[in-house]
């Protein structure tokens, strides 16, 4: 039972990061009026984000693969709670930059540790479902925020919609402490790869992951992480300010985006169901290619708010599902010990990609590009993730060969 409690409280955790992303992009098309600040110029506001968690992800994640992974979850939500609450007070652009930066940086702490956790706790038979359950709280919030923004605006302003995410993100760090149990992982490191660590000079696991045998796995999860998330943050960030460009009003444009954010949920699971239970390289090609499709369409059709959100519902809901999948297929390729430090690593590299999403909005915005091009610009990335995906069948064996030989060496 307990084990039930802390995996919904993990949830808990990916609500609040996807009603975080979702508020800096809905508070943006407002902020013209409330501040005099032009949506163009926030492109370095959202990469703000992707850099804290990246750097977060790196340097502070990978502790929990030898301290435990409640300390870095429940001080991260915490501090991702303040920093949340700190964004209200903004004022500039370069305000908004350092609060979303420290942001970041505190999630980027936290979340491979909350996959880490959640896959530890899981039957290994469902390790990627699970997984995907949890992490399905990212387009749950990015759905409440939708539904729930025009209200939450309408009492507090703007600043409203940081401050939910902000108590509500101080509220369940004092939750989860309690629940979580401390101390490092059970998986101890086999003898042949401690002494192949100390022959590559390697004192820090994340190291190990780019170099022989670990290398195919990683390039293939942090390549299909990367172009994920460029296209995540580019339609998460953009999209309540596209939409009313084809006609929504920004009431409207909200709703759309959490619609089909929330069908990045059903999508998820399926999807991680099927990872869990056929073939994995199959699975993804099948979602990735189905993204391609809706993205295409839209690039290819004229506005048309039903069509479009349920077309959406497709291409940005399954890039929601991407970001819930991927940290599942993490368990299949890398053992327990390396889980956290693979997932930390991949969320730095991925962002090499995503960091080009909310400034390729930006200037696009600039160009006044149509929205029926915006949006079909994300064909490109989900079709690169078709060809990546292609590589997991070879990626795969690679965990296996390494514990054949551990269990001969032992």
């Amino acid at each position: 039972m307990r084990h039930i409690l802390a995996l919904v409280l993990l949830g808990g955790v990916f609500v609040m990061e996807g009603f975080d992303i979702a508020a800096m992009g809905i508070a943006v098309p407002r902020l013209e009026e409330a501040l005099g600040l032009s949506p163009a110029s926030f492109g370095w506001v959202f990469t703000g984000i992707l850099v804290g968690l990246g750097v977060g992800g790196a340097t502070v994640a990978p502790l929990g693969d030898r301290f435990g992974r409640r300390a870095l979850i429940v001080t991260g939500c915490l501090a991702t709670g303040l920093f949340t609450l700190a964004t209200s007070t903004a004022t500039t652009t370069t305000g908004f930059l350092l609060w979303r930066f420290l942001t970041g940086f505190a999630l980027g702490a936290c979340l491979p540790n909350v996959s880490a956790l959640s896959s530890e706790i899981a039957p290994d038979r469902l390790r990627a479902t699970v997984m995907a359950v949890v992490s399905a709280g990212i387009p749950l919030g990015l759905f409440i925020a939708g539904m729930v923004a025009p209200a939450v605006i309408g009492a507090w302003g703007w600043h409203g919609l940081f401050y939910v995410p902000g108590v509500f993100a101080v509220l369940l760090a004092l939750v989860l402490w309690p629940v979580l149990d401390g101390g490092t992982p059970a998986s101890a490191t086999p003898k042949a790869e401690r002494e192949a660590q100390r022959a590559a000079g390697a004192k820090l696991p994340q190291l190990m992951l780019f170099a022989r045998p670990w290398l195919l796995p990683f390039a293939v999860f942090a390549t299909m992480l990367g172009l994920n998330a460029l296209n995540l943050y580019l339609l998460n960030s953009w999209l309540p300010t596209v939409l009313p460009q084809a006609g929504l009003t920004l009431d409207d444009a909200a709703r759309v985006a959490g619609v089909a954010n929330l069908a990045g949920l059903v999508i998820g699971i399926a999807a991680s169901f099927v990872l869990d239970n056929w073939k994995k390289g199959p699975a993804l090609m099948l979602l990735f290619g189905a993204m391609t499709a809706s993205f295409l369409a839209i690039a290819l059709t004229a506005p048309d708010q039903t069509r479009w959100t349920m077309l959406l519902m497709v291409g940005v809901g399954g890039a929601n599902a991407g970001g819930m999948v991927l940290p599942g297929l993490a368990a299949h390729l890398f053992p327990a010990r390396l889980l956290s430090s693979a997932v930390g690593m991949g969320v730095l590299v991925a962002r090499l990609g995503a960091f080009a999403g909310p400034p390729l909005g930006a200037a696009m915005l600039a160009g006044q590009v149509p929205p029926a091009i915006f949006l079909g610009v994300a064909a490109i990335p989900a079709a690169a993730c078709v060809l990546v995906a292609l590589l997991v069948g070879p990626a795969l064996k690679v965990k296996g060969r390494v514990e054949a030989e551990a269990a001969a060496a032992a």
